[in-house]
């Protein structure tokens, strides 16, 4: 059995924790045979736990707590603290090898309602789960996730990946703690035509709003000053928009397919360092095979 998880792109810029897009780069999970102990085989690094305390392992449990321990081979293209939810695919998978194991029967709901509750906010796990692109949010006072998923629009999507981590953690630091109501107002505003503007597949308007996001990407800019460049060649070159992908340090650009070799080779001179590769929307979700 193998388990298929996508990465993902979260926020679109306002769509702060709750937007989020299916990237067709994967994690891979390899159920290989029931043994007297976990283990992963994987070459992530040393850094990645081989044993229990893997957080694959660890969300499985969670789930599942009597389920026979197997050997697995882990197998990822998703940079790891990139912001294209690396961590969100480990916790989905996590949650499918549990259900698979266990024979849980677990609804694509109920496996959002878990990883959300284990993430924190539904922006990455959701279109992991689904595909595509998805817009979540959650409700701790009722206990639940709602979701909507629809068909992102065609177009070139670009990442640029520079070779430097950025945490989570870190880069939530830098928000502010309370948030004006007036500019809470706009910011929201902001957002909900950004949506529709997707919905609509009006890839212009949708982009023109990503780059106006008010909740997050003028605190993090700090941490993240290749954004201001990439943003001045994508005005230079007819890109639609792009936005910092998740907490960052990477950044996606959504381009016209005409547009995207120029652009790209003008972001390849930011850093030698970088990688600047085309991406495309999965549209599928986890998937076990």
């Amino acid at each position: 059995m193998k388990i298929q998880v996508p990465a993902t792109s979260a926020n679109l810029g306002p769509g702060f924790d709750s937007c989020g897009i299916a990237l067709a780069k994967y994690l891979v999970i390899e159920v290989i045979e029931p043994q007297a102990t976990w283990e992963i085989i994987h070459h992530l690094g040393d850094e990645i736990p081989n044993d229990e305390s893997n957080l694959l392992i660890q969300t499985a449990l969670q789930v599942a707590p009597n389920i026979m321990p197997h050997q697995l081979r882990m197998i990822s293209d998703i940079p790891l603290t990139r912001g294209l939810g690396s961590s969100s695919s480990v916790i989905v998978a996590g949650i499918e090898l549990a259900n698979r194991l266990a024979n849980l029967n677990l609804s694509d709901e109920e496996k959002l309602k878990i990883a959300t509750k284990i993430e924190g906010h539904p922006d990455n796990v959701a279109p992991a789960i689904f595909g595509d692109f998805v817009v979540a949010c959650y409700d701790e006072e009722k206990d639940e996730v709602l979701s909507v998923k629809h068909y992102f629009p065609e177009c070139d999507i670009i990442a640029y990946i520079p070779n430097t981590e950025l945490l989570t953690k870190e880069s939530r630091q830098v928000l502010p703690k309370t948030f004006n109501y007036q500019e809470a107002v706009k910011a929201s505003a902001i957002a909900n035509v950004m949506i529709g503007a997707v919905i609509n597949g009006n890839l212009a308007l949708a982009g023109q709003l990503m780059e106006r996001d008010l909740f997050h990407e003028k605190y993090r800019a700090k941490l993240v000053p290749h954004l201001g460049k990439i943003r001045q060649i994508c005005q230079q070159n007819q890109a639609f928009g792009c936005f910092l992908s998740g907490a960052g340090p990477t950044v996606l650009i959504l381009a016209p397919k005409d547009c995207s070799e120029k652009i790209m080779l003008q972001l390849s001179l930011i850093d030698s360092h970088a990688q600047v590769e085309q991406v495309c929307i999965d549209r599928e979700g986890v998937q076990v095979f």
